[in-house]
Parts: structure tokens; C-alpha cells; sequence
């Protein structure tokens, strides 16, 4: 929100850093002594209990990476024995007898269109460490819903997220389906540093903000009417609050709404206020109506240099900041260069357009940013 210097509103929720973001527990109403102590044979039971469960979460575990890792020995002997070179040309042919004996003795886990799955899983996937490394979050159903993607880094890009936050395979589905990768950041950069981001997950698990924020934001769940107020779309966001983080990604937490600032005696608000987990740093996010300006970069630049300063704790990063807007132009944005001042702008979506729209216009998109990217070093000869 803007600036207010001449008429205070009381925020209806603030909260503040000096807390340390600490969880409240409600404490119990009834006193110790009207709690019946558990007896000690329940309590044996209750910890047998949780070693069973555990022994056959690890047991489901090692089966599934033992299964999958089956699955692509299988497909990379087929690959390589039989459509490696010259063999290709009656490669299917081989692979439908070796079906139908495999079937016969193993059944339908390995039928033709199985088989089919291993040997593009294998062709996928050449080196054995990589399927090593996923195997530990993924299961063999992952890697079916994975193996239909046409694009390596795409598939890269959800695989290691996948990984990374451990997502079910229903999640994989969805983020697939609502084009995560097209509306992530990174994937407007070139190719080379969006390997290089990926390579870097991979190896270390590290989030960087390319791959946490996502342009434009869906959020037809909000059921906004025609005409909406900044305050109706902040208050629409904190009902549906749940499926708002959902939309931002993993490892979001609250923290505040129209958190009030002082600086020079006057009062300013921040919209809300987030921080990221795996980041380990600040986030605010600013509400526009409209399309963005050059003067929103100021204003969100301001809180960042204020909850650097005042909120930031020992061991974080520099907060960053989020503009959710109606819509932008994208040349503007670039000459502003705010990625370098940790400032993102997004467009966001109040009704979700038919999958083809959307994903001719994210493709455009990406098109048109990896060309302006690729074309700076040409501009300064």
C-alpha cells in the first residue's frame, strides 16, 4: 500500500520480527491432576507402534528405490543391446517378444508399454548416479508422469524440485499441468544459467530466488468481482490464505498484513508479509490494481532497506520483495535491472484463460526474454 501520513489505520493483524516469528501453543484448560496418567504398558505399545511404522516406511522405501532402479537396468540393457546403432530398425519387434515372456513370468509390470517406459526412462536418464540421487524422494510413478516431457531442462527443472520438497506424485501432476516451469523465473533466463541453477540445486539443495518466483500468479480462486479494491484483493487473499500459499510455492510462512513502518515520523504499510524457509529470508509482497510503474520499484525498495535494517535476523539473507500487478511492460522492467535490486515484479490472474492460451502466451514470453538477453552484448558494440 501506499503512504499514509494523515490518517492512521490500525492494521487488523501486525506483527513484528522483535517477536522471533514464535508459535503460540494454547495453553490446556484442565489441571494436571484431572489428567490421567497413561499406563506404562500403553506407553510400550504407543513406541512399538511408531518402530513398526517407521521400520515399514523405510522397508516401502528401499522396495520402491530397488523397483525403479530395476526398471531403468532394464531399459538401458534394452537400449543398448537391442536399439543401440543398426538394431533400431527391428527394435520393436524384440522388445514385444521379450515382452510377452517377461509378462508370462513376471506379469503385467513388465508388458510391452512398460517395457516401452523403461527404455525411455533409460534414454532419459544415461547416467546411473542421477537416477541414484532421485530415486531417494522419487518413485517409479514420478518418473511415468515425467518421461512424457519433451524438454531436459523442463524435466530437470521438476525433478529436482520434486526432490527437493518431496512433492507427492498428484503434486507433480498439478505443478505440470498449471506450467510451473514456463511461469517460474528461470525460465525466461538462458539456457546455460538455467543449467547451471538446476546443476547447483542438484549438488547442494539450494533454492535461489529464479526458482521460487513465478510470473504471472493464477489466483481465480479469489472469485474477485469485476471492479476490486487493493483492500478487497489483500482481504481476498488472507480468506483463501491456504491456497494463496499454495500459488507462491513451498516453504512460505506468514507473517504479517499491513504491517505498519515508521520512518521520518511518517506511517507506511506493508501489504503482507512472508518469509521463506529454504531461502531463510524476508518477503514482502506489494498489491497493485493496475499496471506497474517505475515509482511501486521506490516504494517497495524503501521497505526493503527498512526490514533490512530493523527485522532481519542473524544467519538470513536480504529480504525481497514482490509486486503483484494487473499487468507490466516488460522493457521498463529491464532498464530498472530490479532482479540485481531484489525486487519482482509479477502479473497475476483473476480468471484462469484455456490452457492453450496460456501456454502460447508463456511461451511468447520466454521467447521474447531469452532474445532481449541474448541480444544485450550486441547492443553495447
Amino acid at each position: 500500500m501506499a503512504k499514509k501520513s494523515t490518517k492512521k489505520v490500525k492494521p487488523s493483524a501486525v506483527a513484528s520480527r522483535s517477536t522471533k516469528r514464535s508459535l503460540k501453543t494454547i495453553a490446556p484448560t484442565e489441571s494436571k491432576s484431572k489428567l490421567k496418567k497413561q499406563p506404562a504398558s500403553d506407553v510400550l505399545v504407543d513406541e512399538l507402534r511408531e518402530l513398526i511404522l517407521e521400520a515399514r516406511q523405510q522397508t516401502a522405501s528401499f522396495v520402491n528405490a530397488a523397483l525403479t532402479m530395476t526398471y531403468w537396468k532394464v531399459g538401458n540393457r534394452i537400449y543398448d543391446e537391442v536399439l543401440g546403432g543398426k538394431r533400431a530398425e527391428y527394435g520393436a519387434e524384440v522388445i514385444r517378444e521379450i515382452a510377452n515372456q517377461l509378462e508370462a513370468e513376471f506379469g503385467p509390470s513388465f508388458s510391452e508399454k512398460n517395457l516401452r517406459r523403461m527404455v525411455q526412462f533409460a534414454e532419459i536418464y544415461r547416467e546411473e548416479s542421477i537416477v541414484v540421487s532421485l530415486i531417494r524422494q522419487l518413485s517409479w510413478t514420478h518418473f511415468v508422469a515425467l518421461i512424457p516431457l519433451k524438454d531436459p531442462i523442463q524435466r530437470d527443472f521438476y525433478a529436482e524440485l520434486c526432490r527437493v520438497e518431496r512433492w507427492s506424485v498428484r503434486t507433480l501432476r498439478e505443478r505440470i499441468q498449471s506450467m510451473l516451469y514456463e511461469r517460474t523465473a528461470i525460465s525466461k533466463k538462458p539456457e546455460k544459467l538455467i543449467e547451471q541453477k538446476l546443476r547447483q540445486l542438484r549438488e547442494s539443495d539450494s533454492i535461489t530466488p529464479d526458482l521460487v518466483f513465478r510470473d504471472p500468479y493464477v489466483l481465480d480462486f479469489l472469485n474477485l468481482s469485476d471492479t476490486y479494491s487493493e483492500r478487497d484483493l489483500e482481504s481476498a487473499i488472507l480468506k483463501e490464505l491456504e491456497r494463496f500459499l499454495l500459488e507462491l510455492g513451498q516453504g512460505f510462512a506468514f507473517v504479517a498484513r499491513q504491517m505498519r513502518i515508521i520512518i521520518d515520523s511518517d506511517d507506511y504499510y506493508i501489504d503482507l508479509l512472508f518469509y521463506h524457509r529454504r531461502m531463510k529470508r524476508l518477503v514482502l509482497v506489494e498489491l497493485k490494481i493496475g499496471d506497474f510503474k517505475a515509482a511501486d520499484a521506490g516504494q517497495v525498495e524503501l521497505y526493503l532497506r527498512w526490514l533490512d535494517r530493523h527485522e532481519r535476523q542473524e544467519g538470513e539473507s536480504s529480504p525481497l520483495a514482490l509486486i503483484l500487478c494487473a499487468g507490466k511492460k516488460q522493457e521498463t522492467i529491464e532498464y530498472l535491472e530490479l532482479d540485481q535490486r531484489g525486487v519482482h515484479v509479477s502479473e497475476y490472474l483473476t480468471a484462469l484463460p484455456s490452457h492453450e492460451l496460456l501456454q502460447k502466451k508463456l511461451r511468447e514470453a520466454i521467447q521474447l526474454a531469452r532474445a532481449r538477453v541474448e541480444s544485450k552484448p550486441e547492443d553495447g558494440l
